[in-house]
C-alpha cells in the first residue's frame, strides 16, 4: 500500500511537471486551449500499469493542482470537463480492449477537446464555439497519436525492466 501511494505521488508530480513544461511551449495553433497534452502521457501509463482508480486520481489531482498553480478557476473548469470525459473514454476503451494504447490515447485526445467544447457551450450559453470541432478533431487525433507512440514505448520499456506498480 505504501508503495502504491509513493507511485501515485510520483506520477502526480510528473504529470504536474509536464503540465508546467507545456505552459512554456510556444505551441499555439490559433485555437484557445489547444495543447499537446503531454501530461496525459502519465495518465495513460498509470491507466495501464496501476488501474482506473489510480489513474483517475492522478488525472484529477494534476488538473486541479495545475489549474491553481498555472491557471485560474475557469481553466480548471474547462480542463476538468475535458480531462474527465477523456479519462472516461480511455478507461472504457482500455477495459473493453477496443483499441491499442495508440487508439486509447487518440480517443483521449479527441474526447478531451469535445469535453472542453461542451463546457464552453454551457459556460457561454452559445453554440458558436462548435465551429472549432473539425480542427479540434484533427488536433486530438494528431496529439493523441504522438502521446500514444511515446506511451507505448514507455510501457514496453517498463515491461522489459519488469517494473511492477
Amino acid at each position: 500500500m505504501k508503495t502504491k501511494a509513493a507511485y501515485l505521488g510520483v506520477f502526480t508530480a510528473l504529470a504536474l511537471i509536464f503540465s508546467y513544461i507545456e505552459t512554456l511551449l510556444p505551441l499555439h495553433p490559433g485555437i484557445p486551449g489547444a495543447k499537446l497534452g503531454v501530461a496525459n502521457l502519465v495518465v495513460i501509463v498509470a491507466l495501464y500499469k496501476m488501474g482506473e482508480r489510480e489513474a483517475l486520481a492522478v488525472s484529477a489531482s494534476r488538473i486541479v493542482l495545475a489549474g491553481f498553480l498555472f491557471g485560474n478557476l475557469v481553466s480548471i473548469l474547462y480542463s476538468l470537463a475535458g480531462g474527465m470525459l477523456s479519462f472516461a473514454v480511455m478507461a472504457f476503451a482500455r477495459k473493453r480492449d477496443i483499441f491499442s494504447v495508440y487508439g486509447v490515447s487518440m480517443a483521449g485526445g479527441v474526447f478531451h477537446n469535445m469535453g472542453q467544447i461542451a463546457a464552453a457551450v454551457a459556460v457561454l450559453d452559445s453554440y458558436s464555439v462548435t465551429y472549432y470541432i473539425p480542427v479540434l478533431l484533427v488536433i486530438g487525433v494528431f496529439t493523441g497519436t504522438l502521446i500514444g507512440i511515446v506511451a507505448a514505448g514507455m510501457l514496453k520499456r517498463l515491461a522489459a525492466l519488469d517494473i511492477r506498480i
